[in-house]
C-alpha cells in the first residue's frame, strides 16, 4: 500500500485487513510490560488508532481526539498502537491525562507485518503507518482506513458514524 509523507510518496509492506474478515490475532506489550493481546478484547468491539510516534504533533493528537472519544464508544475499546517504547507512552499518557484509551507498543511483535502498517521506506521507514482498524465483538474487521498523509489525521467522523 501507499501512504505520504510531507507528499512524498511511502509504501508499506503489505495491506490492510480486509473488512469482515477476521483480524490477524496481535500480541503488543503495554506500558506495564505486560502482553496485550487480541484475545483481552474478545466480546468488544475495538479501535485500532495506529501511528508512528506518540512523541509527534499529529500521533499525540489523535490518542487525545480517540481519548475524548472513547467515552461515547460503548461496548468499544481504543487501543493506540506505535513502535514507540511502553517507557515513553507511559510517560505521554501521565502527562497527558490519557485515561479512556489503552496504549501498547508493537516494538518486539510482527503486529506492522501482520497488518500491512509498517513502512518500508521514506524518513519513517520501520514504523508503523497512520491507520485506524476496527473490529467488531468477534474480531472480524468492520473498517479500515490508510491515512493518505502521514501528517494529517485520521477520519474520526467515519469511526463515530461506524459506532455510534
Amino acid at each position: 500500500m501507499e501512504t505520504a509523507f510531507k507528499a512524498e510518496l511511502v509504501h508499506t509492506v503489505g495491506e490492510l485487513p480486509q473488512v469482515a474478515q477476521s483480524a490477524p490475532d496481535f500480541e503488543l506489550v503495554s506500558s506495564e510490560l505486560a502482553p496485550v493481546r487480541t484475545a483481552d478484547f474478545s466480546g468488544r468491539r475495538l479501535v485500532l488508532n495506529i501511528f508512528p510516534s506518540v512523541d509527534t504533533g499529529t500521533c499525540a493528537a489523535s490518542v487525545r481526539r480517540f481519548n475524548e472519544l472513547a467515552v461515547g464508544f460503548e461496548g468499544t475499546d481504543v487501543l493506540c498502537v506505535s513502535k514507540d517504547l511502553p517507557f515513553a507512552q507511559a510517560r505521554f499518557c501521565g502527562a497527558e491525562g490519557i485515561e479512556n484509551v489503552s496504549v501498547a507498543s508493537a516494538f518486539r511483535s510482527s503486529f506492522g507485518e501482520d497488518y500491512g502498517v509498517t513502512m518500508v521506506d521514506g524518513p519513517l521507514a520501520g514504523l508503523l503507518a497512520r491507520s485506524i482498524v476496527v473490529l467488531d465483538a468477534e474480531s472480524n474487521v468492520i473498517y479500515t482506513q490508510l491515512v493518505p498523509e502521514i501528517a494529517d489525521e485520521p477520519d474520526y467522523d467515519a469511526v463515530i458514524n461506524l459506532l455510534s
